[in-house]
């Protein structure tokens, strides 16, 4: 029983001398153990005095940070607002201006390009003289559109032709011409009938089904003013009212006739033809009547109304220059000579 009681107490020996030498060891170095017996028993109560404190200024922190942050939000909206909407300004005006660009380059080019107005012109004075001619003889077959020259050229030479025809008239009459040959007044008067009834006789042909465009009545009624140039062209030289009238009936009837006959063929019905030709015959016979008795007068009251009646026309006087005496001469040629 010794036996293994010592045993087991050099068994046990072993780790207590082991054990014994680290309390030796610790307590020799004096730095390693810690007397919670000496320690202070207010230190637990700083220590939640300090995590109190620093749980407090954390939720303070946190409370700047979201009041912060708010603001930041609020500033953000306003100025995000503030930028959106000068952004969508700025893409409206710019729009704008480029809308406006083209349409201001389209319409510069339109009336820049003399390409569109070319086929309107391209006519040879061939065709000019046989349109002439056909201009003054009716046609005979209204079951099928007759055809009209879409060009303007001889149209608007003729409307020129007019004009000159008108001045020339004036110069021969007894109307007192005052400071010009009021080639104002007869362009107005020829290119408003051109293209004031042409517009009008349009618009009654739409009204109307009457299957022709804006060219092409342009283009009859200008042909139409040859009557009338040869009508005033003569009557203005030789001056017969007997004359004027049977010119009248038979040189403006023949022109008038003409178109009449073409916008027939081009209206169906019996009531639209009536409206449409039995207005530009009137007009057409009506505008011949007017330029022949009533545009002179017309003129005359125009001149009258915007210079006063009776008002003398300009003319140039010659200063009188005073006689200067021989003695006064001499007199300046001594004193000249003495001053030399």
């Amino acid at each position: 029983m010794a036996a293994p009681g010592a045993a087991g107490g050099g068994r046990s020996g072993v780790p207590a001398a082991e054990w014994g030498g680290f309390e030796d060891n610790m307590q020799g170095g004096g730095s390693a153990v810690i007397d919670m017996e000496n320690m202070d028993d207010t230190s637990g109560s700083s220590f939640e005095d300090m995590g109190e404190m620093h749980q407090r200024m954390k939720e303070e922190e946190e409370e700047a940070d979201g009041e912060a942050g708010a603001g930041e939000e609020e500033d953000g909206e306003f100025l995000g607002m503030k930028g959106l909407r000068g952004q969508l300004g700025r893409q409206v005006a710019d729009q704008m201006w480029q809308v406006g660009k083209r349409q201001a380059s389209r319409a510069f080019s339109l009336y820049a390009n003399i390409d569109i107005l070319r086929p309107y012109f391209d006519v040879e004075p061939v065709q000019v003289r046989a349109r002439l001619l056909e201009s003054m003889i009716p046609v005979k077959m209204i079951n099928f559109p007759q055809k009209i020259a879409g060009e303007l050229y001889g149209p608007l030479m003729l409307v020129f032709t007019l004009v000159a025809i008108l001045l020339h008239g004036m110069k021969t009459s007894d109307t007192i011409i005052r400071e010009g040959t009021l080639m104002g007044t007869a362009i107005g008067t020829c290119f408003g009938y051109w293209l004031g009834v042409s517009s009008f006789m349009y618009f009654l042909a739409y009204l109307c089904n009457a299957q022709i465009t804006m060219v092409q009545m342009l283009s009859l009624l200008g042909y139409g003013l040859f009557g009338h140039c040869i009508t005033l062209l003569v009557t203005y030289n030789i001056h017969f009212h007997s004359l004027f009238y049977i010119f009248w009936l038979v040189v403006g009837g023949l022109s008038t006739l003409r178109m009449v006959a073409v916008l027939v063929s081009r209206t169906v019905g019996h009531t639209q033809r009536l409206i449409l030709c039995g207005t530009l015959a009137a007009l057409h016979m009506l505008f011949l009547l007017y330029l022949h008795f009533a545009y002179h007068k017309v003129v005359e009251g125009i001149l009258d109304t915007l210079e006063g009646p009776n008002m003398p026309p300009f003319q140039r006087v010659a200063r009188d220059i005073p006689v200067v005496s021989n003695a006064v001469l001499n007199t300046t040629a001594k004193a000249i000579a003495l001053t030399l």
